[in-house]
């Protein structure tokens, strides 16, 4: 039987592989190991209890105050050590974050063959989203299996030279991961004074909208670095011109454990009546918010691919997007970080009924749920 790494550092990286996980358990020629970097400690454990996840090895590389040189030697160094002492048959790494690009090095270094998940995003902009789109790019190349979610993101790859050999268009595995999560809450609704008390939020607000099926409310995320400083303020100035300028909306952010976000975000927005700035979320909490939100404000990137799957449109607060068909589709749409751009176009979708059904309506071009399956199957006939 081979044995097949995944290697996670974040809570977006364990959401998108444990599908593949639960996939290649099933397998009976395959044996995956979860191996844990703890690049973003907190949030990752708590996804991986949403999961029933515990990691098979944990390298434990998060330290206060790592900047990107430190983190990334970390990576390489102690994945390259792992690897020496398990010599799996392959690595799986997914995304964009530092954990991916050091374990990809590192295992390019030991001779064992590379899954990118989520391959070909590209922005066209180094710079943007930072250190994501180099973290993609010099990941590719040393991959021997591209996992593509869209066709557009496999044309990005043979326009940089990458063998078409490599290359394969599963659809995203955030899909699997929302379709299984939402049956799984579909059957049994939370209660809402346990959820609003898991979320940090004040009793009032759930009632007022959370216990309403027919509140209007808006879901924010936010945690870009490239947004940190006059971004975050500007993101922070729109969400108050909202609520101020619609009485009877509601606003729940859980808010990123990153200093750099927590400030402006509770300088600027604490306080406010109908803004519940609230932790972090379980990845099964924060699929019901998506899906009981009126729609959803984000400079996330997967986000972009989840929230479109249960009917609701996406306000990108970035300039730019490695996920340009969910924009070409019509169900996300490029609002940067200018205050007036955020309130104006949320207040189309608030005010606009027509406009709010047609862009709720729309396909969403990102997979439908079977990606971790055919992602298996690849490794199947290839390790051998």
């Amino acid at each position: 039987m081979s044995t097949v790494a995944l290697i996670v550092g974040t809570r977006p990286e364990c959401i998108k592989l444990a599908p593949l996980h639960a996939a290649l358990l099933r397998s009976p020629r395959l044996r995956p190991l979860l191996v844990s970097t703890g690049q973003h400690r907190e949030m990752l454990a708590q996804s991986f209890a949403s999961f029933g996840l515990k990691p098979d090895s944990d390298l434990q590389l998060m330290q206060p105050g790592q900047s990107l040189p430190e983190l990334t030697a970390r990576v390489i160094t102690s994945v390259g050590a792992w690897l020496a002492e398990v010599r799996p048959a392959a690595v799986i790494v997914q995304g964009d974050t530092t954990t991916v690009l050091g374990a990809a090095l590192a295992a390019f270094y030991a001779g064992i063959p590379v899954g990118h998940v989520e391959a070909g995003l590209r922005t066209g902009d180094l710079r943007s989203p930072f250190p994501e789109e180099m973290n993609r790019r010099l990941t590719s190349p040393l991959a021997r299996w591209n996992f593509c979610p869209t066709e557009q993101s496999r044309a990005n790859l043979a326009r940089e030279g990458i063998a078409p050999g490599s290359c394969y268009v599963t659809g995203n595995t955030v899909i699997d991961a929302l379709l299984a999560t939402k049956a799984r809450f579909a059957a049994a609704q939370p209660d809402i004074v346990r959820l609003s008390a898991r979320l940090g939020i004040t009793a009032a607000f759930a009632t007022a909208y959370l216990a309403r099926p027919t509140a209007r409310w808006i879901l924010v995320t936010g945690h870009r670095r490239e947004s940190f400083g006059p971004g975050f303020e500007g993101i922070c100035q729109g969400l108050r011109q909202i609520v101020d300028e619609h009485p009877e909306v509601g606003i729940i952010y859980p808010v990123h454990l990153n200093p750099q976000v927590q400030e402006p975000v509770r300088r600027l927005l604490g306080g406010h009546p109908r803004v519940a700035l609230a932790s972090p979320a379980a990845y099964e909490d924060f699929v019901w918010l998506m899906d009981r939100a009126s729609f959803v404000l984000t400079d996330s990137g997967g986000i972009q691919e989840e929230a479109p799957a249960l009917g609701k449109p996406v306000l990108v607060m970035r300039e730019n997007t490695e996920r340009p068909e969910g924009i070409a589709a019509g169900t996300c749409e490029l609002v940067g970080t200018d205050p007036r751009r955020i309130a104006a176009a949320a207040t189309r979708l608030l005010v606009d009924q027509a406009e709010y059904l047609r862009r709720s309506q729309l396909r969403n071009p990102y997979g439908d749920g079977t990606a971790s399956q055919q992602i298996r199957e690849v490794l199947e006939r290839e390790l051998r």
